[in-house]
């Protein structure tokens, strides 16, 4: 089965040209790629947020696997909803579920669900899809939609992903989608979101959800970052690096109610 696009046309051009030359521009060379084991991207409309984004996947060394994690906005399905086997289209092609590695996770998470319906209008993890397209020729995938925010959920995904990688053959990278604190004015986002880069860049996963609970950061993103986290400081990561930051005002010039957006690397 084939889960089509749903923001094609909306987040990102429905028009495969102009979507490579609107990706490629956002792309940019760096002195030396980023070994990491997780990124945070953001994944709002590229006009917003794909400068953002695609200066983190260019900036990284791209497996050919990865796990992807969102939040659910939709508020369908199964809590911990993973995508199951099947092809995923955007205007740049189709792009296979890796069933190895779904299977894998199946295995090492009792809590995590089969489910198509947390993805079928979930967009957060379908405008990254692009970017791997635009860097990373046959790759694969997991999909985790995280439609909760129970700590010992989200810890018990994060311990299941590090045993996943950790007996992976093939490196695997995890990518958390997330944006940060949203319609605040400017300066009130970069100070509420600083809170929670210092976390991240700590490698703090406890720390994180503590800080966006009790400075209420409205990160939509927090419990995939959570988890990735978690799976990172198992897997040996002893830091973060941010690479970008920004807010929606830069684009359309009302700096009294934006969206906040970061792009990190753990490595």
């Amino acid at each position: 089965m084939i889960r089509e696009p749903v923001v094609a046309g909306q987040f990102y051009s429905a028009d495969a040209k102009a979507l490579r030359q609107n990706i490629q521009s956002y792309f940019k060379t760096p002195d030396l790629l980023i070994e990491a084991k997780a990124i945070v991207a953001p994944h709002a409309g590229y006009l917003y947020s794909g400068a953002v984004a695609g200066e983190v996947y260019s900036a990284i060394r791209l497996p050919k696997r990865f796990i992807i994690l969102g939040p659910n906005h939709t508020g369908r399905g199964e809590a911990l909803s993973l995508h199951p086997a099947g092809d995923w289209r955007t205007p740049l092609g189709l792009v296979s579920i890796d069933e190895e590695l779904n299977a894998r996770l199946l295995a090492e998470c009792s809590r995590l669900r089969e489910d198509r319906a947390a993805h079928l209008r979930e967009h957060s993890l379908e405008v990254q899809i692009p970017f791997l397209q635009m860097l990373v020729a046959e790759f694969r995938f997991a999909a985790i939609c995280v439609g909760t925010t129970d700590h010992s959920a989200l810890t018990s995904l994060g311990h299941a992903l590090a045993r996943v990688i950790q007996s992976s053959p093939e490196p695997i990278l995890l990518v958390a989608s997330s944006d940060m604190t949203h319609y605040e004015p400017a300066e009130t986002a970069a100070r509420q979101d600083q809170h929670a880069i210092d976390r991240i860049l700590a490698v703090d996963p406890d720390g994180l959800y503590r800080v966006v609970i009790e400075k209420d950061i409205s990160m939509c993103g927090f419990a995939p970052t959570v988890a990735a986290l978690t799976a990172c400081r198992e897997l040996g990561a002893t830091a973060g690096k941010l690479i970008r930051y920004t807010n929606s005002g830069c684009v359309s010039g009302d700096y009294h109610s934006v969206v906040a957006y970061a792009g990190m690397a753990v490595v």
